[in-house]
């Protein structure tokens, strides 16, 4: 993301990325983010993706299809994704209007997004995660 105040920041945390969105992003901002991101995961070679959206107050259908093909991507270039973050509120709205993350799986907060990859990587699948989300890997 070029020029002024970071709008996503990108870090790397062992053998994950962490992927924070910090306000909201036009359709082309999320086109760039997507792309960085996956540039980012082939380049580290990463096991597990994080985005955090917890500072979004509007997910519109865009920017959930494109969360949806990150994690896609991120899938086939052998790494899991989870989302984190989602505001009840939003959760509500995209809940509403049919605009879920599909099979990707989410947490509360970026603590249960690390542990549930974390599970993944050793094989120590939970039942159900605390947010009632069944991962599917």
């Amino acid at each position: 993301m070029n020029g002024g105040p970071a709008l996503v920041s990108i870090l790397r945390q062992g053998s994950n990325l962490i992927a924070s969105v910090h306000t909201a992003l036009d359709d082309s901002q999320l086109v760039r983010f997507e792309h960085d991101l996956v540039e980012q995961i082939g380049e580290h070679r990463s096991q597990g993706v994080i985005i955090d959206v917890a500072a979004l107050d509007v997910i519109d259908s865009f920017a959930a299809l494109t969360l949806r093909r990150i994690a896609e991507m991120a899938r086939l270039s052998g790494a899991r994704t989870v989302i984190v973050g989602i505001p009840p509120d939003v959760a509500f709205t995209m809940a509403r209007l049919g605009m879920g993350t599909a099979e990707v799986p989410t947490a509360l907060d970026l603590e249960e997004g690390l542990r549930l990859l974390a599970e993944h990587a050793t094989g120590s699948h939970p039942t159900h995660s605390p947010s009632g989300a069944e991962p599917d890997w």
